[in-house]
């Protein structure tokens, strides 16, 4: 793995999501006992596995959440708590802790048996157990744009995008699959953050979303500084464990009082472990974007979606009514552009490409928060929400059930 680092901001406590991985190769030495042993022969007490079975499900791949009271403190409080706790924990069933976090979420995942597993469940010390899952990505490739001149004209399209306000000074962390920080449209405002491993890039969405962010051509943003924070891999396997890891990076690398924006344009199975971590970004400080999901179905049934300080994202076409793919519900937010985006690519240093989907949107989104904090820096994520919907349009086509009629739109003197 990588080491973070980022000139955009400085960090805010030694340990983060990636030091935490060295504690793994630490703690072998505490493995001493059997798992489930116990002197008397009394078999050991069993738990729940929260989200076990299902097409998604990583085998023999668990996220462990520690109780607050046990660890000392909320997380972001008590790193080293953690630490030590998960190591206590696991050791006395023969195991050790794979990823270790502490500043999103008091937990860690292991790699064990389905019957280790509802061992730790029931140890006291342990809020709960979840099965790993699989996330993906919400894109479609497509082609041609119209995107950026939707945003701010609250009639339809003019032929222009007009604005004041460029992002200047506001991080935005990219969660997503890596972003090629070479290509002309960054313009050296891209940095390199976090990679939960692998390839420093892995495919074109996450380059495509920073540049719908704040590319110097395609950008809602222009002058905002985009970091790069791999946590989706190069083939199907990206995982619940890599964005909690992903997620608690950022946590501990924002300083907390300044702005700062985060877009997660992922979704998986809903995931408890998940959505706290990011609720726990969002609490300190980082307003996130998300994307609702493309299976047109709920969005309150998947994860990340159903955050509920998130600003969760749906897609819509040029005639702005939802795109048949995007997911709806009292979980989304607000709508923005989401077909036929063009936008970077990471083929080249020159390379576009047009793509569809909900993550396309939760960028408008992200690229938009971030304006809205450059001229108000000490703004909240829920004031930036709260910004971002009153100043909507009531304009979407068929929004589906139970979903706020909202489009995104900036008055171009913002």
């Amino acid at each position: 793995m990588d080491a973070p680092h980022s000139p955009a901001r400085p960090r805010r406590r030694a340990l983060n999501g990636v030091t935490a991985l060295v504690v793994g190769t630490l703690v072998a030495a505490g493995l001493t006992t059997p798992a489930g042993a116990n002197s008397d022969h009394t078999p050991s007490p069993v738990g729940q596995i929260l989200g076990a079975g299902g097409p998604t499900v990583v085998p023999e791949s668990y996220i462990v959440v520690l109780r607050d009271s046990a660890v000392g403190g909320r997380a972001g409080t008590r790193q080293d708590a953690v630490t030590r706790l998960a190591t206590e924990v696991t050791s006395r069933f023969g195991v050790r802790p794979d990823q270790v976090w502490g500043d999103a979420l008091n937990g860690f995942s292991i790699r064990t048996s389905e019957a280790v597993a509802r061992r730790i469940a029931a140890h006291p010390a342990v809020a709960h157990v979840e099965a790993n899952q699989t996330v993906q990505p919400t894109s479609t490739t497509l082609s041609v744009p119209w995107n950026l001149d939707r945003l701010d004209d609250p009639l339809g399209l003019d032929g222009s995008y007009d604005y004041q306000s460029q992002g200047t000074g506001v991080p935005v962390y990219v969660i997503d699959s890596g972003i090629l920080l070479t290509h002309q449209e960054f313009g050296g405002q891209a940095y390199f953050g976090y990679n939960y491993g692998g390839a420093a890039v892995c495919g074109p969405h996450g380059t495509h979303l920073a540049g719908t962010i704040g590319g110097t051509t395609y950008g809602v943003a222009k002058d905002a500084t985009l970091i790069s924070v791999k946590v989706l891999d190069c083939g199907t396997s990206s995982t619940w464990a890599g964005v909690i890891s992903g997620v608690n990076w950022v946590t501990g690398h924002h300083q907390a009082g300044t702005p700062a924006v985060a877009n997660l344009a992922l979704t998986g199975s809903l995931n408890t472990a998940a959505n706290m971590a990011v609720t726990n970004m969002i609490a300190d400080g980082v307003t996130t974007a998300v994307a609702a999901g493309n299976s047109n179905l709920n969005a309150c049934n998947y994860s990340p979606s159903s955050v509920p300080t998130a600003i969760t994202v749906g897609a819509t076409q040029q005639n702005d009514t939802r795109a048949s793919f995007s997911n709806y519900g009292a979980c989304l937010d607000i709508f923005a552009p989401g077909i036929s985006i063009t936008s970077a690519s990471d083929t080249s240093n020159i390379a576009t490409t047009a793509i569809s989907g909900t993550s396309q949107a939760s960028a408008h989104v992200a690229g938009m928060a971030a304006r809205v904090l450059s001229n108000n820096p000490t703004w909240t994520p829920a004031q930036v929400a709260s910004y971002l919907n009153s100043g909507s349009n009531p304009v979407v086509g068929n929004p589906g059930t139970g979903t706020p009629n909202r489009l995104l739109h900036m008055s171009p003197l913002l």
